[in-house]
């Protein structure tokens, strides 16, 4: 089969314009990453404000293998983490309002990302600071917390 060259001529001048729109596809699948995301957080510092951490905890994976590691050390498995929370943190009074600063949201994978921030919580037991690292991992189309590290 003979390419004349006004055709090889086109098809080399296509290649970087097909280039583009792959990489915009890329860029605009991590900007609806990065948005899921915070969107999830936001989710959390409102039920967490509400004294709802049921509704906080959505953001987890509900799993045994779930990981929190804290100032009272490793946790592991979804109950754990709820109950936790709950003898912690069981009122308005505790659980006060919170805040999330985000540092860093950064790509691990195509289905994960770490998260680095600083929690803030005022409350009428007093106000509270910290740092944070999350991972979160795409499972069945949705973003949930897989590990967590707070202090």
């Amino acid at each position: 089969m003979k390419i004349h060259s006004k055709t090889l001529m086109m098809m080399v001048a296509l290649v970087p314009t097909f280039i583009l729109l792959l990489s915009c596809h890329e860029k605009t699948e991590e900007k609806d990453d990065l948005l899921a995301i915070k969107n999830l957080l936001n989710m959390q510092e409102k039920a967490w404000s509400n004294n709802n951490i049921d509704r906080f905890m959505e953001a987890y994976q509900k799993s045994d293998s779930i990981t929190y590691f804290g100032s009272s050390g490793i946790r592991r498995g979804y109950q754990a983490m709820l109950n936790s929370y709950k003898e912690r943190y069981p009122t308005q009074a505790h659980t006060g309002t919170l805040k999330f600063t985000l540092h860093d949201i950064s790509k691990i994978s195509e289905d994960a990302y770490w998260v680095m921030g600083e929690y803030h919580l005022t409350r009428e037991v007093g106000d509270t600071n910290g740092t944070f690292m999350i991972v979160l991992k795409r499972i069945n189309g949705a973003w949930k917390i897989i590990g967590d590290s707070s202090c």
